[in-house]
């Protein structure tokens, strides 16, 4: 597993730990949450939505920290982070930007940024984009490639599972769109 690439996940709700303890069947993964009680109870095997067995939060290719820093070590960041809904039914996107943030600057070259949360047309390139390039200091296509790949998980669905749907993916090119259809 030393030379496959290693992915990361932002952030470890219903979304984003089904796809960090999927992955680390296939790839070293690191499994990034803000929440230091979420991330500790995570390492002792307890997940308290009682999505994941604990068997799966215990691979020795799966890593949970609340340390930015860790998210240098991975060619795949995937953002999945919530995308809640106001009082007025707009989406607030503070914990999309706050994120993009944090994983810009900790955005290593050659890195590839896939935004999973829920959003409407335009927010990935025209609201989290600029927001990874001014942390980052690096500019997108150049210095990382930025892709979108929509939830597909429901909460509490054990038929249709995310080992058992199809992903959608997109890429800003042709050739990083291969990579993150892996």
């Amino acid at each position: 597993m030393e030379d496959m690439p290693c992915v990361a996940v932002v952030g470890l709700g219903y979304v984003g730990l089904a796809l960090a303890t999927a992955f680390a069947k296939k790839t070293r993964t690191i499994g990034f949450d803000i929440n230091p009680d979420r991330v500790e109870a995570l390492r002792q095997g307890i997940d308290a939505n009682g999505e994941v067995a604990p068997a799966d939060l215990k691979s020795p290719h799966l890593t949970f920290t609340a340390d930015p820093a860790a998210l240098r070590k991975a060619q795949f960041i995937i953002v999945a982070v919530p995308t809640p809904v106001d009082a007025h039914k707009r989406p607030d996107l503070s914990h999309l930007t706050n994120a993009s943030r944090l994983v810009g600057q900790n955005l290593s070259p050659g890195a590839v940024v896939i935004y999973e949360s829920t959003v409407y047309p335009g927010v990935t390139e025209e609201t989290c984009l600029p927001i990874l390039e001014e942390a980052s200091g690096l500019k997108a296509g150049r210095d990382f490639k930025i892709a979108y790949s929509p939830e597909r998980v429901n909460p509490g669905d054990t038929e249709h599972t995310l080992e058992k749907i199809a992903k959608v993916v997109s890429a800003q090119d042709k050739e990083t769109l291969e990579k993150v259809a892996w």
